[in-house]
């Protein structure tokens, strides 16, 4: 209906003694101009309790612009100490009674039934409850190492130099004494796979720093040994949007599938071909503007970013333009370490260029092929322990010196630990542990040189100020800038988020 300029104010039909009256404001005509009023007002709740409406939080979070570019950098909730992380994970949980938790009762106890010291222990704690030895002294020596006086073991001769950077905590305990839920957890927050891991919050969250990189990379064990359990789960962005998942740097090979340009295509040709399957995506979006908005965005990136590291990343891993120094100080003149050598450096040269979170597996499947020592602990902890040592020392050198460890996150950990007790067999090993076990921290605003927690007195369980892997968790996105409660994406119905709903920050151990 076309409304008269003399009287713009709707009216109600009159009565005329002459003629029906004729109504000058319809049914249909007031619910149409009413969507504009009330009604935007309930749709509006009802998006915003969906989770579908953009709001001033959500901006505020830097979260508003995922549908334009999912990989672009956003603010974090407030100024973080780290703007990258490192992790190196020591796949198969490393004894914490040999690398770095002193525990001198050990070689009182040695021999020793378990029961002895704790009457409550039972043979369920490990993985093989028919080869329950007695307590196991460590077959390592201790030392004094840095100006913090820190005890650590001989398997670390060089990392031992830079303990007065290092945060150890050594209460840490999480819920299962299996290789892929501990793995999963330890990942994603969550013992069971179909979750995003932390790597694929990060960069949800804070997005990349590098357009023309990914920004989650990973890199597993290159000798033949396999991925971890739960393989790529363990790196993956599960119901976060696929661009969020880990890039797997393969060990041998071209680093990357699909890397190098189809044979007989020119650069021009692909340009052509990829903006052609932008605009048939472009279309698709338009048509469908709901949730799956972001996920056809994140698809459109993904073929886009490819297409930029064809560039860009055969640059960032060119290890071989490095000067002679930095070659050696990384011990890549050193066949024992050379492999995680390469991939320390290309770690490093990774975060110089913006790449936000780095994984790094130092072990493959299980048993000899890892760090899960169940038998011949010293041989088994010996081999890892010297493949690592010299690169992982070289990696926080490198970074401290050019400036960029105050601003990167680096961790050592595994998924759990290893018990006290010996695993009998021809030569003695270590069953698997949950209950306690350490990790540490260096760089991105940690505070070097102390210790957090406590484990029993024979390195048993966690005792004093317990670590879940929520906490860990916690206070990695903290260092980032990241707020753990407020990081969250909507699925099925729930708002979840990488601490699930737990999670402490662990303060003392920040500066």
């Amino acid at each position: 209906m076309k409304r008269d300029s003399s009287n713009p104010v709707p009216r109600l039909a009159r009565a005329s003694t002459d003629s029906a009256p004729e109504p000058i404001l319809t049914r249909r005509s007031l619910l149409q101009r009413a969507g504009g009023g009330f009604g935007l007002i309930g749709l509006a709740g009802l998006l915003h309790q969906e989770g579908l409406l953009e709001t001033p939080a959500r901006a505020a979070e830097g979260l508003g612009n995922l549908a334009l570019n999912p990989m672009a950098s956003r603010p974090a909730h407030f100024p973080g100490r780290a703007k990258r992380v490192i992790w190196i994970f020591i796949n198969g949980g490393p004894s914490q009674v040999d690398t770095w938790d002193y525990k001198p009762a050990l070689a009182r106890w040695n021999g020793k039934s378990m029961r002895e010291f704790d009457s409550s222990f039972k043979n369920t704690t490990g993985f093989f409850k028919d080869q329950v030895g007695g307590l196991m002294k460590s077959p390592f020596r201790f030392s004094p190492r840095g100006a913090c006086g820190k005890m650590v073991s001989e398997l670390f001769p060089y990392l031992g130099q830079h303990v007065d950077k290092m945060a150890f905590i050594h209460s840490a305990h999480t819920e299962s004494n299996n290789h892929s839920p501990a793995l999963f957890m330890m990942n994603t927050g969550l013992p069971r796979m179909g979750f995003p891991c932390v790597g694929s919050w990060v960069t949800y969250g804070l997005g990349s720093e590098n357009q023309s990189l990914p920004g989650f990379v990973v890199m597993s064990d290159p000798r033949g040994r396999g991925l971890p359990k739960g393989q790529a789960a363990n790196w993956g962005a599960a119901f976060l949007p696929g661009v969020y998942q880990g890039t797997h740097l393969r060990p041998k090979g071209s680093p990357i599938d699909n890397l190098e340009r189809a044979g007989g295509m020119t650069d021009v040709q692909q340009r052509a071909q990829l903006d052609l399957i932008k605009q048939f995506n472009r279309i698709h979006q338009d048509q469908d503007q709901n949730r799956a908005e972001m996920e056809l965005a994140a698809r459109i990136e993904s073929f886009e970013l490819a297409y930029r590291m064809q560039s860009a990343a055969p640059e960032a891993i060119a290890i071989d333009a490095e000067p002679a120094h930095i070659r050696q100080l990384y011990g890549l003149d050193d066949p024992r370490c050379e492999h995680v050598a390469r991939q320390c450096l290309t770690a490093r040269r990774m975060v110089e260029r913006g790449v936000r979170f780095i994984q790094i597996y130092s072990g493959g499947m299980e048993n000899q092929r890892s760090w899960d020592g169940h038998a011949d602990i010293k041989g088994n902890h010996e081999q890892f322990a010297g493949e690592t040592d010299k690169p992982i020392a070289g990696l926080l050198a490198d970074l401290e010196q050019r400036g960029l460890l105050d601003e990167t996150l680096v961790i050592w950990g595994g998924e759990f630990g290893r018990l006290p007790i010996a695993q009998t067999g021809q030569t003695p090993g270590r069953d698997h542990n949950p209950h306690g076990f350490t990790l540490w921290m260096a760089g991105g605003g940690i505070k070097g040189g102390v210790s957090y927690g406590e484990s029993d007195e024979v390195g048993y369980a966690a005792a004093v100020d317990k670590v879940h892997v929520n906490d860990i968790h916690a206070t990695v996105l903290h260092l980032l800038g990241l707020e753990h409660e407020r990081l969250t994406y909507q699925y099925n119905g729930r708002r979840f988020r990488l601490t699930d709903v737990a999670g402490q920050v662990l303060n003392k151990i920040l500066l």
